[in-house]
């Protein structure tokens, strides 16, 4: 094999992937870390990705090489457009479906024109509190920590921008948005602020990240079609 393949990457590449549902961000990278390394045959490779995808949620993560690790932080300024789907009638502590639903609530008074009179209520800047079930940390300890424990902790909030908020589809007692937002962005605190708007209670029950900056999911490879890219490297 050539050194043209572990030059390409130890260089530097943003790959763009379409991340599968109940995968971590760093499940994989670390999964693209271990192809790299074993078909190339490079013992140590720096690998990152530029901004967390929680792990049910699907999408683009971009994900950088070698001395593309130095560009991790300016993509995760960029922003960010997501489709969500909302559930409304419930709400769940991790506000989606990471926990069960712990209350109830009406939704017979939710019609469309309510939703797009909420929705433009969000255009704009606004303090956004995190998910406990997160990864922000707290004295020196991830959110989720503590919740998975049990423990209570205040969650501070932080200023979050909504450029673009549109309604897709309203099926009760399901909705789809698209949401064009800042980094930073909880879009599963967005649900259970859109519950509260309306008078209800909702959460996120599934989401996809459609685009970062300029980049777009449709552009985005998988693992299998990573692995085949690797295996020809190899052969050359």
């Amino acid at each position: 094999m050539s050194e043209s393949g572990k030059s390409i990457f130890e260089e530097g590449q943003v790959l763009l992937f379409n991340k599968p549902i109940f995968w971590t961000s760093f499940d994989l990278v670390n999964k693209v870390r271990l192809m790299i390394r074993s078909n190339l045959g490079i013992k140590k490779i720096k690998v990152g990705h530029a901004g967390t995808l929680d792990p049910l949620a699907t999408g683009l993560l971009i994900i950088c090489t070698g001395r593309a690790t130095k560009r991790i932080d300016e993509f995760r300024d960029l922003d960010k457009q997501y489709l969500a789907t909302v559930s409304f009638g419930a709400t769940t502590p991790s506000f989606d479906l990471e926990t069960e639903v712990d209350m109830v609530y009406p939704t017979g008074h939710i019609t469309p024109e309510k939703v797009q009179a909420a929705l433009g209520q969000f255009i704009g800047e606004r303090l956004q509190v995190p998910p406990l079930y997160s990864a922000k940390f707290i004295d020196g300890k991830r959110a989720y920590e503590y919740a998975r424990k049990g423990e209570i902790k205040e969650m501070k909030p932080v200023k979050v921008i909504f450029r673009e908020i549109d309604l897709v589809s309203f099926r009760m007692p399901e909705v789809k948005i698209r949401l064009l937002c800042s980094k930073g962005t909880f879009i599963r605190s967005f649900a259970r602020d859109l519950g509260e708007a309306l008078e209800s209670g909702a959460y996120l029950s599934a989401l996809e990240r459609i685009s970062i900056g300029n980049f777009h999911v449709d552009e985005a490879t998988d693992l299998e079609k990573f692995g085949l890219l690797l295996q020809q490297m190899k052969l050359s």
